[in-house]
């Protein structure tokens, strides 16, 4: 199976979107991460669920967590507060990774490899594409979630040799 068979059509937010409406995204859809996109649609990074549970929590908890067993649950409801007014790029880690790309060839096996060795819970399928004036871009064929992927090996796997 090749990774253009493997990729789905996924929610994407640019750098620029609302942090908020982001997480609320990946709550709903019970998402493990967003793939972000420039203006233009190319992949620029992952966001994952987890970096954004940490958007919540307040440094200094993040830094002690023995003080998070002293905030009392009123203070823990307005932790979504955090996100108020800031963008899915305040929440990427300062030095964000590219995002993992596979090429819609690539087996599943590749696509795993890739996935395991960035440690990525998704991976966009993309192709080169030539654009206006010769410029090359990536054109977005889907993604493939570590769940789907999972999903699809396992399956391969208990398929009988029909030798």
């Amino acid at each position: 199976m090749r990774a253009r068979d493997l990729a789905v059509e996924y929610k994407t937010v640019g750098v620029d979107s609302d942090a908020e409406d982001a997480a609320r995204l990946m709550a709903e859809h019970r998402l493990p991460g967003l793939l972000v996109v420039d203006e233009l649609g190319e992949p620029k990074a992952i966001l994952p669920a987890s970096q954004m549970v940490k958007a919540l929590v307040p440094a200094y908890v993040v830094e002690d967590p023995t003080l998070a067993a002293v905030v009392d649950e009123k203070h823990a409801d307005r932790l979504c507060r955090a996100l108020t007014g800031r963008t899915v790029g305040d929440c990427l880690p300062q030095e964000a990774d590219p995002p993992p790309i596979a090429a819609p060839d690539d087996t599943a096996l590749e696509v795993a490899a890739l996935m395991a060795r960035v440690r990525s819970p998704l991976v966009a399928v993309a192709e080169r594409a030539k654009g206006e004036r010769g410029k090359t871009g990536t054109r977005l064929l889907g993604v493939i979630t570590a769940s789907h992927l999972l999903h699809e090996l396992l399956g391969a796997a208990g398929t009988p040799d029909p030798s």
